[in-house]
């Protein structure tokens, strides 16, 4: 259980709160006219009404003198204090404002105690004093805290918001003009125009920190979105060519990435989020960077359709698959080259570090255990797909 807080005042103090309260009223007039004469530079209650404003002086005023009459012992918890706080964060009244009313407000009782103490001694005054700014730094704390509180709380409920306002769009719920403006208008992006969808997925941030401040910096705007397993982003292309747009994104990926091809506005957000999915899916696990979806079409073809994958690769590779790993694995990267440099033996040498007709008895190794030439379109497309389906499967 806590300690009791120590008395603020003497019999003393007690007195000359007393004998000022009767002239509240009279206070909080002089407070309202100081806060908005002395430094109105400092001033911002543009947002308050003026009668609330004066009751909240009011109360202010009033609560000083009831801790100095000892009516109450820990100014620090304030409730009186804590609510004014609450309600002019509520209101955007700027912190440094408020305390700085406080302080007036102290000087303003401070000199009404001094009104009253002609028949008070050299020492009561002293101790009125170190009790006088003992409430007001007690006072102060109270706001402060309850003002800090408030504001976090702002901040979770409008990322509550937002967030919400993300799951809506992905969810297909801007195909109503109406919800897709008040979500761009709220979540400050355009209600036209083209939109990426990214997804991204890693250990810890998939994103570097900052990556919406980093885009904004750019002209760039987009809203990022975490979900259990998966960031969420979208990118506003605003008449960019969205290679321009992927070119800023690449440096911030720092897990596996995949990012949709461009849609027309957000009522298509959702099938570009499922399209960013698929886009994800074609990065091997454990790898980094970003797959635009435009450039991996056959990966993203066999990423949805697992069973279909399996049976390409048996029915294409199955013999070559079958062998000791570094037989298997010098063949499969023999056929890559090859394919890669237009099925040319000559120019896949040099970045197999060997000779051409070495090359060319490897492929006809694999030719003999495939059971069939490796030329021509349809051979061409079935092993390119399937040394993909491989790349996916690791």
């Amino acid at each position: 259980m806590a300690a009791p807080h120590p008395p603020l005042s003497t019999p003393g103090t007690r007195t000359l709160a007393d004998a000022c309260r009767a002239d509240i009223t009279t206070l909080t007039r002089r407070l309202i006219s100081a806060i908005f004469t002395d430094n109105p530079e400092w001033t911002d209650y543009t947002s308050v009404p003026r009668a609330d404003l004066r009751d909240g002086c009011r109360r202010y005023l009033t609560r000083i003198l009831e801790l100095l009459g000892g009516e109450a012992s820990d100014p620090e918890r304030d409730d009186v204090a804590a609510s004014i706080g609450k309600h002019r964060a509520e209101q955007g009244v700027p912190l440094e404002a408020m305390l700085r009313t406080f302080r007036l407000g102290g000087g303003i009782v401070w000199e009404a105690l001094l009104d009253q103490a002609d028949n008070v001694g050299p020492q009561e005054i002293r101790e009125a004093g170190t009790a006088m700014w003992t409430v007001i730094d007690g006072l102060s704390s109270a706001l402060v805290t309850s003002y800090r509180n408030t504001e976090l709380e702002q901040v979770r409920r409008d990322e509550r918001r937002r967030h919400a306002l993300i799951e809506d769009l992905l969810a297909g719920r801007a195909h109503d003009a109406g919800f897709a403006a008040r979500a761009a208008r709220e979540l400050e992006l355009p209600p036209q125009g083209e939109y990426l969808v990214v997804a991204a997925r890693g250990d810890g941030r998939p994103l570097r920190a900052g990556a919406e401040t980093t885009l904004s910096a750019l002209g760039i705007r987009s809203v990022w979105h975490d979900r259990v397993d998966t960031t969420i982003g979208l990118v506003s292309l605003e008449r960019r060519d969205s290679d321009v747009v992927l070119h800023h994104l690449r440096p911030l990926v720092r897990g596996r990435a995949g990012a949709s091809p461009a849609v027309p506005g957000l009522a298509q957000v959702d099938s570009a989020h499922a399209l960013a999915l698929i886009a994800l899916e074609t990065l091997p696990t454990g790898t980094t960077g970003l797959a635009s979806l435009d450039e991996r079409y056959p990966e993203a073809l066999l990423a949805r359709s697992p069973d279909l994958t399996d049976l390409l690769l048996r029915h294409t590779l199955g013999p070559v698959l079958g062998l000791p790993e570094k037989e298997r694995d010098i063949l499969l990267r023999t056929l890559s080259a090859w394919l890669a440099e237009n099925c040319s033996a000559a120019n896949a040498a040099p970045h197999l570090h060997c000779h051409r007709n070495t090359v060319i008895n490897r492929l006809q190794r694999i030719s003999t255990l495939l059971g069939r030439p490796l030329e021509g379109q349809r051979s061409y497309v079935e092993l390119s797909l399937a040394l993909s389906a491989l790349e996916l499967n690791r």
